[in-house]
């Protein structure tokens, strides 16, 4: 008896965190939207048409997220190391105004900001390490 309602009360209990909302803030939303162009932009799967266009619908959505991140007041005074690291790494967060401002395409920009150029691509040897 006391199994049955153990497992009744996990049942319902699960019952009501899964039918809970799930909250994700303007800075989760951009970072996910963010992974998912960077993820197109580096995919070997897409033609180039097809990247090109998943990946401009990918910019304009990504250009609304940063410009609610950065108004977003929920932040504002938020000292959390998610939020702090986001801010400190501006280049990195804000990809789309970040490489506007350096007149550079979105995925040069990403890539310079990590240490990736032509040349050490062009300079690795391939093999397991």
């Amino acid at each position: 008896m006391k199994t049955i309602l153990k497992t009744t009360a996990a049942a319902l209990a699960f019952a009501v965190v899964a039918a809970s909302p799930v909250f994700a803030g303007t800075l989760e939303n951009m970072e996910r939207e963010r992974a998912i162009m960077l993820e197109t932009l580096l995919s070997g799967n897409m033609t180039p048409a097809e990247r090109q266009s998943k990946s401009a619908i990918a910019r304009v959505r990504l250009i609304d997220l940063e410009r609610m991140v950065l108004r977003d007041e929920s932040l504002t005074g938020k000292n959390t190391p998610h939020v702090r690291a986001a801010f400190e790494n501006y280049d990195l967060t804000f990809l789309i105004h970040a490489s506007a401002e350096n007149n550079r395409a979105p995925l040069d920009h990403w890539l310079t900001q990590l240490g990736v150029s032509t040349q050490s691509v062009m300079g690795a040897r391939p093999g397991l390490r």
